[in-house]
């Protein structure tokens, strides 16, 4: 019977593929991409022609269901993103939800996502965290980041380079200037790089060096011996 896998991708450094992601990608009949160009750079990289089908967050409310009905005629389909792991931060959430319901199987493989490694090389405690992905771009950005400045777990975000100091700034304002935190901007490519510090030294530093390239922050919880919403926790 046919099925709906789940195949991660490199977040940046191509050899990061799996064997079995490999294998899948070849054995199936259409890849679902977010976006076909950057899809076809990987798969001419893995030597494979594949049927490409577009699959990004404006389309996939209105393809899903006909998605479901291919699988159910016999096609096996892999659904990737542009990196990383689909359903995190990009679309799959719907498409995987909806095969459920359709009582069509869904196999995930594990494989490369961008906040793991982030989280890890913070230097921050990782065996409880939240992700929050993206952070509102306008409206109940600030509601959100006060719900979270009481959050005891380690705090993880997706952010663009053009936001990242302003979002750092809004953190320092409700969270407290000394909160510790982590950037870490194009993982696994040559200009990888991580700065850990409070977040009025990333503010520094980020705002005389201009970041590039995808990024995640990774902030400290909240000390409830703190008598600020801010975790003391030094450099």
């Amino acid at each position: 019977m046919a099925k709906l896998f789940i195949v991660p991708t490199p977040i940046g450094n191509l050899d990061d593929i799996t064997l079995r992601a490999i294998k899948t990608l070849s054995a199936a009949d259409v890849v679902l991409a977010e976006d076909t160009r950057t899809t076809q750079v990987l798969l001419k990289h893995l030597g494979l022609e594949k049927k490409l089908w577009s699959h990004h967050k404006f389309n996939e409310h209105a393809a899903v269901e006909a998605i479901a009905r291919s699988i159910e005629n016999g096609e096996n389909i892999a659904l990737v993103s542009d990196a990383g792991t689909p359903g995190i931060s990009d679309p799959g959430f719907l498409l995987v939800r909806t095969c459920i319901e359709h009582g069509i199987e869904v196999e995930t493989l594990p494989g490369a996502t961008a906040f793991v490694p982030a989280l890890i090389n913070s230097g921050l405690p990782c065996d409880r965290f939240c992700f929050e992905g993206f952070l509102p771009h306008k409206k109940g950005r600030t509601k959100k980041l006060q719900k979270l400045a009481k959050e005891e777990r380690t705090l993880i975000f997706y952010e663009s380079p053009y936001r990242l100091v302003k979002t750092l700034t809004q953190l320092a304002e409700i969270f407290g200037s000394n909160r510790y935190a982590s950037v870490s901007r194009e993982l696994t490519k040559k200009f990888e790089e991580t700065r850990r510090g409070t977040l009025d030294k990333l503010i520094e530093y980020f705002t005389g060096n201009e970041p590039k390239g995808e990024i995640v922050l990774v902030v400290a919880g909240y000390s409830p011996e703190d008598t600020s919403a801010g975790n003391s926790e030094k450099e």
